[in-house]
């Protein structure tokens, strides 16, 4: 079995893979690495204290269970958050001067599945070094603390209302006059995001916001677009956004129900930050996978921008180094470091929206800022990753393609972190040309890499 940590915590098939024994023994080992480390905070006036929120999956209800079980067991004073988005656990970890954040959630996958992130002091995400540490203590034999040295648990009221005041205080300009339609997901979004978007002055209509457990992604969020598109056009909203499952990202639609994705999102709020002088470095973070209609973007408008592998936490990792505050991806996560420490969907749709109602200019015009090169991934199965970058057909193919399409287009062959194939990205000067250049090399990686 590989590394139980992936890029984003720990997810898979609910009480199979992700079992009640596997959160009770995950926690408490996250309990002694970061007691020991010096991550918990020498106090006398209390224990350790954990926040503990989750999206609205049925399996989140016993998982949080034995994530609290686990941490009480261990010493730690527990506070029980209930659903709440990722960012909000983050930003409350910090608020609350939690010494650990814990967040129940598989993001975007499908509902049955589920999986585990620990944040750190301040709400941000544990170094690869301390998971390491943890999966490596799973399980060990140690000394149980008894009587009054056994955590408590609390379920605390309101503190989501303390989350909304925090994002809806970041917007400097009313959103009146603005209707939004907002996709819940059926997930974590589906209180916040609409108390979000009132408070800020805008008219919201809302779909897919039942959190009965079962619904969460099932054909809406970020990742099935199709009814937001419809619901703006039907509505008549000016804007729309989709969030997943954990609503650290989302997506939007326009007036006319096109698609903005991640990478226009990413360019509008860079434009305004840069104009604002709030962009350190004039300097903005995004992945190999942002479209080079992105790049040419932030190149006219005189923004430098640092490219990592595809996965916010690359991203973040980036921005930390060099100090910048402002990064994101095609899929929608978008981190905003001066106002949260994770991608926060809710608070990337608010300033987005911000940007309409101080500008007074479409959701369409704004995302016009870049125009968006053809992009066409085909995902070749069954073949040996390995080799993606060594075997001598391939890379003459791919540099056959790099020449092609030099000057006008781009090439990336990816092989996928997690599953037995390989990624080919092609963008071009339109969606033929893509489409037949990307089926070519694909075929010839199929060929030669088969396994």
């Amino acid at each position: 079995m590989g590394r139980l940590f992936g890029t984003d915590g720990i997810r898979g098939l609910a009480n199979r893979d992700l079992t009640a024994e596997v959160a009770v023994d995950l926690s408490v080992a996250a309990a002694h690495v970061l007691g020991e480390a010096g991550a918990f905070a020498r106090r006398t006036d209390r224990r350790p204290l954990a926040l503990v929120g989750r999206d609205p999956r049925a399996s989140g209800e016993f998982l949080q269970s034995a994530v609290i079980a686990g941490l009480a067991s261990a010493g730690v004073d527990v506070q029980q958050l209930g659903v709440l988005p990722t960012p909000a656990v983050a930003y409350l970890t910090a608020a609350l001067d939690a010494d650990l954040g814990v967040m129940i959630s598989a993001s975007h996958n499908p509902m049955p599945d589920n999986g585990i992130k620990f944040l750190a002091r301040g709400g941000h995400k544990l170094a690869d070094a301390t998971e390491d540490a943890i999966e490596a203590r799973l399980r060990e034999p140690w000394d149980r603390p008894t009587g009054a040295a056994v955590g408590r648990v609390h379920v605390p009221a309101g503190e989501w209302r303390r989350y909304i005041d925090h994002v809806v205080g970041t917007v400097l300009h009313g959103l009146h006059g603005i209707s939004v339609v907002l996709d819940c997901a059926n997930g974590a979004a589906s209180r916040v995001a609409p108390a979000a978007f009132v408070a800020a002055g805008a008219t919201v209509h809302t779909i897919h916001d039942h959190t009965d457990g079962y619904s969460i992604n099932d054909g809406c969020g970020s990742t099935h677009l199709d009814d937001l598109r419809a619901a703006v056009v039907r509505e008549g909203a000016d804007i729309g956004f989709a969030f997943d499952g954990d609503a650290d990202r989302c997506l939007a639609a326009d007036a006319a129900g096109t698609v903005i994705d991640g990478d226009q999102i990413l360019a509008v709020l860079a434009r305004a930050m840069r104009d604002r002088g709030e962009l350190v470095h004039d300097t903005v973070v995004g992945t190999v996978m942002s479209n080079l209609g992105f790049q040419r973007a932030m190149d006219e408008l005189g923004i430098t921008v640092v490219q990592t592998a595809v996965g916010d936490r690359y991203v973040l990792e980036a921005m930390q180094r060099g100090g910048f505050v402002l990064g994101g991806e095609q899929s929608g996560h978008v981190i905003m470091a001066l106002h949260a420490t994770t991608g926060d969907g809710l608070l990337t749709a608010l300033h987005m929206t911000e940007q309409m109602a101080a500008t007074g200019r479409t959701a369409a015009d704004l995302a016009a800022v870049m125009t968006r090169l053809p992009q066409v991934l085909v995902n070749v199965a069954g073949v040996d990753k390995s080799r993606a970058d060594s075997d001598p057909d391939v890379v003459t193919a791919v540099g056959r393609a790099q020449a092609e399409l030099e000057g006008v287009g781009r090439v990336l062959l990816r092989p996928s972190g997690t599953e037995a194939l390989v990624r080919v990205m092609v963008e071009a000067p339109t969606a033929e040309r893509a489409e037949a250049v990307a089926r070519d090399l694909a075929g010839v990686v199929e060929h030669r890499l088969a396994l």
